[in-house]
């Protein structure tokens, strides 16, 4: 648990011009000094999670939830980083092609079609393909 003293050393730096709220901004920029990347759009999605009184800025209260749940949302970008390594084309999904690609760097030889079935025991929507969410419920 987060003691109140650090709580308030963690709100004044996040908050850069001391107006007692946290911009996406503000979040972005001080978060990069301290080699955490978060480009603008992930930390206009972060506020939009937890902004509680809809102003797209975070409050005290929103940053002790935010920083409870931050151990969370490094499993989230552990995670992406692994979908990453699959989604080697970047599309945004992991092909049969991708699967196969990276299981073969990893010494494991599949073919497409084996690739195609592996896929289809996750892939909840249908499309021959992984999604990112359909990625994260199969690792959990």
């Amino acid at each position: 648990m987060i003691k109140a003293g650090e709580l308030d050393v963690v709100f004044k730096h996040l908050d850069e011009n001391g107006d007692g709220k946290v911009s996406p901004v503000e979040l972005s920029r001080r978060l990069g000094q301290f080699g955490m990347e978060l480009c603008i759009e992930e930390a206009e999605m972060v506020v939009g999670l937890w902004d509680s009184d809809g102003d797209g800025l975070l409050g005290a209260e929103d940053i002790v939830g935010l920083l409870q749940a931050g151990g969370e949302e490094e499993k989230l970008r552990e995670l992406r980083e692994a979908f990453g390594m699959y989604d080697t084309d970047n599309c945004g999904f992991i092909t049969p092609k991708n699967l196969k690609r990276m299981l073969s760097k990893l010494g494991e030889s599949k073919s497409i079609t084996e690739c195609k079935v592996m896929i289809n025991q996750f892939d909840l929507d249908g499309d021959g393909v992984l999604s990112f969410e359909e990625f994260r419920i199969l690792m959990q």
